[in-house]
């Protein structure tokens, strides 16, 4: 059996639901919310398209559902590369999607003097893997008041992330979730070690599993990033069988054509029966219990 030093709950203080809108995000006993849409906005109209059909799959198919997407991907490969619309077009057309839609919002910021502003249109901030450990940007997301959904870095043990929620509660965050987007597996790839979903449940905070960016190979085409989006539902069939209280997906129209990410995001036309996959398998493991480490 796990250390229960190591791998314990913090306390019933730190394992609070999270409410975003009509979605709860907590520990067992809620519907699975799904977080998705573009890499980044490359037009208002595109963040439009996707998060509608999105929000009218995800209400069938019965998830909560989280619109995200990012106002400027400041951690490209390249120079040249896109990065969006910026902080300031961004934001005015994130807030113009939430009104029209009625979804809420997710989306990544890299500085932190970008948090404030962002808070006030976004109802959670994602802080992206690179930058999971920058005490600043962790300290200036926390006191927004938004809760926070915070990438596992590619190069930390899933354990590790218990000091990064230390940071965020003791900046006054509302609430945590833990995210896992897979681990550095030599140059250039990534493999998921699917016991970090555990792990990080253990430290009493909800957790998501990246399908995407788990089949990213960063860099992988020299100037850009690589991936395979074949692989990114069985991961996902997979993370659903332990057990995950939120879903995220990268989601276009036409990944190939897509400014970032495009070989590992999900075609938008899919969705339907990904979304039917990951019903099937999530209601598997809630029928059955979630996956724990207590037992020998």
């Amino acid at each position: 059996m796990a250390d229960s030093g190591t791998f314990g709950f913090q306390g019933d203080e730190n394992s609070k639901d999270i409410e975003i809108g009509a979605s709860t995000l907590g520990i067992g006993g809620h519907r699975l919310v799904i977080a998705a849409g573009p890499c980044v906005l490359e037009s208002f109209e595109l963040g439009m398209r996707v998060a509608s059909e999105l929000s009218s799959l995800c209400e069938r198919f019965g998830f909560g559902y989280i619109f995200k997407a990012s106002f400027d991907k400041a951690n490209r490969t390249s120079i040249r590369s896109g990065r969006g619309p910026g902080l300031d077009t961004g934001l005015e057309w994130l807030a113009e999607i939430k009104r029209e839609i009625g979804t809420r919002i997710l989306t990544d910021i890299h500085e932190p003097y970008q948090a404030e502003s962002a808070a006030r249109v976004a109802d959670m901030l994602q802080i992206p893997a690179f930058l999971c450990r920058q005490t600043d940007l962790l300290t200036a997301a926390s006191r927004t008041g938004r809760p926070l959904n915070v990438k596992k870095a590619q190069f930390l043990a899933p354990e590790d992330m218990a000091s990064v929620l230390q940071k965020c509660r003791e900046s006054g965050a509302s609430g945590v979730v833990l995210c896992e987007r897979g681990s550095s597996f030599g140059y250039h790839g990534l493999v998921v070690d699917f016991r970090s979903l555990v792990i990080m449940r253990r430290l009493g905070v909800p957790v998501m599993f990246d399908a995407t960016h788990s089949v990213q190979s960063p860099g992988g085409l020299g100037g850009t990033s690589g991936g395979d989006r074949r692989f990114a539902l069985p991961l996902a069939r997979a993370a659903l069988g332990i057990g995950v209280d939120a879903l995220f997906m990268e989601v276009h129209p036409s990944p190939d054509e897509a400014m970032s990410d495009g070989p590992n995001m999900i075609p938008l036309g899919s969705m339907p029966h990904v979304l039917e996959e990951i019903a099937a398998f999530d209601g598997l493991s809630r029928e059955r219990g979630f996956a724990d480490l207590d037992w020998q």
